[in-house]
């Protein structure tokens, strides 16, 4: 089974997996853990959260910033079995992460990152089409 911490500064990990738990129906597998919110530290949350991990789990941590307070602690534990580490995470990423239904590869997450890139979009107007009457 795959299994996913996601941590953030602030609330984001929490605003992840409602977004999940609405377009996928449920997000059971995902634990979250909103840094800096209350007292709760997140060595704790991470020990808990292993605590409930399978031998032959598929473990994702999941960080909201690179090089951030919260990702350098999730790297102390990254080294651990079948865990890999994900920085700089948005929701496309997660999506496809917890929709997909096999073991991921290296190179399986190097090809989602990729495509969670590809999200990543300036979106403008085409002023011509908003005032043309086929628009309506």
């Amino acid at each position: 089974m795959r299994r996913f911490f996601i941590a953030s500064h602030g609330r984001f990990a929490s605003g992840i997996k409602t977004s999940l738990e609405i377009l996928l129906g449920k997000a059971d597998q995902v634990t979250v853990f909103d840094a800096y919110c209350d007292e709760t530290r997140l060595d704790n949350a991470l020990n808990a959260f292993y605590k409930t991990v399978e031998a032959n789990d598929q473990v994702f941590l999941l960080s909201d910033l690179y090089g951030g307070s919260v990702n350098s602690e999730l790297y102390c534990v990254a080294d651990r079995s079948n865990t890999t580490l994900i920085a700089g995470i948005n929701l496309a990423l997660v999506l496809e992460l917890v929709a997909c239904d096999q073991w991921l590869s290296e190179q399986d997450l190097l090809e989602i990152i990729e495509n969670s890139r590809q999200a990543l979009r300036l979106v403008k107007q085409d002023k011509e089409a908003l005032v043309s009457d086929d628009f309506f």
